[in-house]
């Protein structure tokens, strides 16, 4: 199978970096853009091209794509905190969807023949059943959500209309650090529970709030379906080497392990790994946090001979706080 050059948007980014270093790892020729409002130019390895830019700029893109022979997109670029598309939902609309829209147009008229998109659990909304299914009713209850499934629907016209095929991945929640520690989630301020108890765990925040006790799951405390994210990044290299082998087919599926931990196990897990006691402040619960959020991840597994290598919680922590380690030498932070 051809191993066609790739352009991955967003790829100075926490997941785009780790598809960059996946693809690269497997022998793939990697380009990126990013216009590094949120992601890191040392995230990028030695010897990947960067262009520092937006997904907005045609003329931009149609360079890329022609000095870079791009035969294929791993979109990546876009706003990702749901309180913050609930308070500014036109930045959402703006950035993940009128964004893509260009993009994808600019890949049309490129001739680009594979798309693979990163896409989000928060497209199921709260769902009535767990673990969510593909086919379960897609119904956003914020911006984020309905932002990122409006690129869907737009990339499924588009696959319809044109040469082009697509593979949507639908996150749960991602976590974690490539095992190497060549990357990781280096965002200040960042929300992602594993992501904030190490950086307690390491002094860097006084404690960790646990939002709402009283879910309907067995300590309480919300269930979720924590994926490593270099796992993440291999089911996109694999889905990759899918729309190629089948140029008229296009895929949607869930990433995730099926499986659920709640909050209080995930801090469990980081006091383990670290030995120490991470200080816990119990608060009321946030607007729209389901109780439990695990994926069925059925299909992906019948589709593509995607085998995780990481689904150990104490792992993905372990992962995670040795880039947060990394991260304060490259900073230079206590």
């Amino acid at each position: 199978m051809g191993q066609v050059p790739v352009l991955v948007t967003g790829g100075a980014g926490y997941i785009g970096s780790h598809a960059v270093l996946a693809l690269q790892d497997a022998g793939w020729p990697v380009a990126v853009i990013d216009n590094l409002t949120t992601g890191f130019r040392f995230a990028i390895p030695d010897g990947v091209p960067l262009y520092e830019g937006d997904i907005e700029d045609g003329a931009l893109l149609a360079r890329i794509f022609a000095e870079q022979k791009i035969g294929a997109v791993m979109h990546f670029a876009g706003s990702i905190i749901v309180p913050e598309s609930v308070e500014n939902p036109l930045k959402y609309y703006h950035n993940n969807t009128a964004k893509s829209r260009a993009l994808i147009a600019a890949a049309v008229e490129a001739g680009v023949k594979h798309f693979i998109f990163s896409s989000t659990a928060a497209t199921y909304g709260i769902p009535e059943v767990s673990p969510v299914t593909e086919d379960s009713p897609k119904s956003p209850i914020n911006p984020y959500g309905m932002s990122k499934l409006m690129t869907e629907t737009m990339l499924a016209d588009t696959a319809r209309a044109h040469p082009l095929n697509y593979c949507a991945l639908r996150y749960f929640n991602v976590a974690g650090a490539d095992p190497e520690a060549r990357t990781g989630q280096s965002t200040a301020g960042a929300t992602h529970l594993i992501k904030v108890a190490v950086e307690a765990a390491l002094g860097k925040r006084s404690h960790v709030g646990v939002f709402g006790t009283d879910f309907d799951t067995p300590d309480g405390t919300g269930v979720r379906d924590y994926i490593h994210v270099s796992d993440l990044a291999a089911a996109h290299v694999l889905a990759l080497e899918a729309l190629i082998a089948e140029p008229q087919r296009s895929l949607t599926m869930n990433c995730g392990y099926g499986q659920g931990f709640s909050v209080l196990e995930v801090l469990d897990a980081v006091d383990r790994v670290t030995n120490r006691k991470i200080e816990r402040k119990l608060e009321g619960r946030r607007a729209g946090d389901p109780d439990s959020l695990i994926s069925d991840n059925r299909r992906i597994k019948a589709t593509l001979p995607w085998v995780p290598k990481y689904a150990d919680l104490d792992v993905i922590v372990s992962h995670a706080l040795a880039w947060e380690r990394k991260l304060t030498e490259i900073r230079g932070d206590a």
